[in-house]
């Protein structure tokens, strides 16, 4: 009986690196489908004739279900994913390979490392160096968390990605402004609002890069202008003394511990202030 094509199954796509994805396994002898609510936003499906099946990739027993209907066809490799507007794409990913028996990150671990609250809790009782922090559900709580932690703050939802929603506010009136913001309808909240207030580690910016267990790269990263967080460019490696790079080294991956994470790509993002290395997130 000849062997079934191995498939690598890819939930949802990207407009940027989503071809390289599919070139990549292409070339290691893979044959790639994408899983998407809607192909038609990745033209280099249509272009490439890329295997494509339309589903509702927010609900876990449809894609469940196509995953099963494809395995009678291929030898399922792996599965992974592409994070949108928020992360929870990397949850249900976990959640699949969990199902599938394929080797993959621990869904319960992403769905508190994407909770920046849950997140920030985590770390914070294992003693990491973190920003002060305070959850906010209204204005008058945005309010008062600001001003027990003083200003300048940022303002950022508990649930998102790509610095979306994301600002510094070093007045009173920017702290208002961008409360109403967030609260008033333009924010597009996937769940109940929730705003996290953080202190504003002022320093150099720098991201550990991380795959499994191991320090791959430190880059230091460029933003452009306040008040919003735009990632600009980064320069790797990062111009950091023996020490520096050990000590970010360290305070990363005592993360990855804390979080319970360790498998596959991790991005720590960090700002070296008067007192060392602070965590700003881990992703």
């Amino acid at each position: 009986m000849p062997r079934a094509t191995r498939a690598l199954i890819l939930v949802e796509g990207h407009r940027v690196i989503g071809l390289r994805y599919v070139q990549a396994a292409q070339s290691l002898g893979y044959h790639p489908i994408t899983l998407s609510a809607d192909p038609a936003r990745y033209d280099y499906l249509a272009a490439e004739s890329v295997e494509t099946i339309r589903v509702d990739t927010d609900n876990l027993d449809a894609l469940i279900h196509e995953c099963s209907r494809l395995r009678a066809t291929y030898d399922i490799a792996g599965i992974t994913g592409f994070a949108g507007d928020d992360e929870s794409i990397y949850a249900t990913v976990g959640k699949l390979c969990l199902h599938f028996d394929l080797p993959g990150p621990n869904p319960a671990s992403i769905e508190q490392c994407c909770d920046k609250f849950t997140q920030r809790q985590l770390l914070a009782e294992a003693g990491i160096p973190i920003p002060a922090y305070r959850l906010a559900a209204n204005a008058a709580e945005v309010e008062i968390s600001a001003a027990e932690i003083g200003l300048p703050v940022i303002l950022k939802p508990v649930i998102g990605s790509g610095s979306i929603g994301v600002r510094l506010c070093s007045t009173v009136d920017e702290l208002a402004e961008h409360t109403t913001y967030l609260l008033g309808g333009k924010h597009i909240w996937r769940s109940s609002p929730r705003i996290l207030v953080e202190e504003y580690a002022n320093g150099p910016h720098y991201i550990a890069q991380i795959m499994g267990n191991e320090v791959v790269a430190i880059a230091a990263a460029d933003y452009g202008p306040p008040p919003h967080f735009v990632f600009h460019s980064g320069t790797q490696p990062a111009s950091l003394t023996d020490d520096e790079h050990e000590r970010i080294a360290d305070v990363s991956l005592s993360c990855l511990r804390i979080l319970g994470l360790g498998w596959g790509p991790t991005n720590v993002e960090l700002r070296w202030t008067k007192l060392g290395p602070v965590v700003i997130e881990v992703n």
